[in-house]
């Protein structure tokens, strides 16, 4: 059944999103917070700023105005952790027929996941949460990609499942919000581990350690907030990190590999319009591991880099001469 879709978030994942969606047949409207950026949407068809080279079908609206929009849609949100609770506030009382997020983060302030601030800044609706290994360039471009869709509420699960899969784009299900969420976030920060390992000129052994011993640092940080382990080891754990490690498309890596060639935090964010969830992220991380008292030393030492200005040749040598202990997962 086609449904009536309001994207929120005009950037490079939700442009996909509306893309993917109106070729399905959904109604769907792009809204984004700039008119300017809109009307060039518009007129366009291209977002050159966030999506080079894909072309928006006709199909798909745009609005920059609350108004324009319909209170019986179903809403995608793709708006960047940092500015969800302020930008999503303006819809509340909005949206109605529930919300699937597509953000990834954990805000820095409150240390809360997406669903956790849509729920208290809307009053608890519908919530969910759409995670996996899915860089934009290639769904855009219809590559097969899959993916996990997770909601507390199963029969909404199931319809997020129905909105979202396509003959190109498969979707599974899971009750385990927290766990999809943790996942999606936390990859973010071994990404840019793996980039600072490419910027410094380290082999595959140096990112195949990170992949695994970052995975284990997720797990802990996310069973002990309540998620499951095994959640870990499918889409939106292992699956979207080792994509995000991997893939020359992914923001997060890109800026470790900067930072790994000899770059500064502030130049490499300067310089690019794009957002790195993964920075923000990463301070969250070592704040929640500091409250609840789990080891991860990668996270710690990417904090360091980021924040505390530490040089990365220092920060890897001192995560390799760590006291000698067992593997445990």
């Amino acid at each position: 059944m086609h449904k009536e879709i309001v994207v929120l978030g005009d950037g490079g994942w939700g442009t996909t999103c509306a893309i993917l969606l109106s070729k399905k047949g959904h109604n769907v409207t792009l809204w984004g917070a700039f008119p300017e950026h809109i009307a060039l949407l518009r007129s366009e068809r291209v977002n050159r700023k966030f999506l080079p080279g894909v072309e928006i079908p006709d199909t798909v609206r745009f609005a920059s105005s609350k108004n324009e929009l319909s209170d019986k849609a179903v809403y995608v949100v793709a708006i960047p952790s940092k500015h969800l609770r302020k930008t999503i506030a303006g819809f509340k009382g909005k949206i109605k027929g529930g919300l699937i997020s597509l953000t990834k983060g954990i805000e820095t302030e409150t240390l809360l996941r997406p669903s956790e601030i849509l729920g208290e800044v809307l009053g608890n609706p519908k919530i969910a949460v759409l995670s996996g290994p899915s860089i934009s360039f290639e769904v855009a471009r219809s590559l097969p990609t899959t993916v996990v869709a997770a909601s507390r509420d199963a029969s909404f699960a199931n319809e997020a499942q129905s909105i979202f899969t396509t003959e190109n784009f498969r979707v599974y299900t899971t009750d385990d919000l927290a766990g999809v969420e943790l996942g999606g976030a936390l990859k973010n920060i071994i990404a840019i581990a793996a980039g600072i390992a490419d910027g410094l000129g380290f082999g595959v052994n140096t990112k195949a350690a990170l992949l695994t011993r970052g995975l284990v640092e997720i797990i802990r940080l996310g069973v002990k907030v309540g998620a499951r382990k095994e959640t870990f080891f499918g889409l939106s754990g292992l699956g979207d990190l080792a994509t995000t490690c991997m893939s020359k498309h992914s923001r997060n890596r890109k800026v470790g590999e900067e930072i790994g060639g000899g770059k500064k935090l502030k130049s490499v964010l300067t310089e690019s319009e794009m957002i790195s969830e993964g920075v923000t992220t990463t301070k969250s991380a070592y704040e929640l591991s500091k409250k609840f008292a789990i080891e991860m030393p990668i996270t710690e030492k990417i904090y360091e880099v980021l924040y505390k200005n530490k040089e990365p040749k220092v920060a890897v040598t001192e995560l390799m001469k760590r006291s000698l202990k067992a593997e445990l997962i």
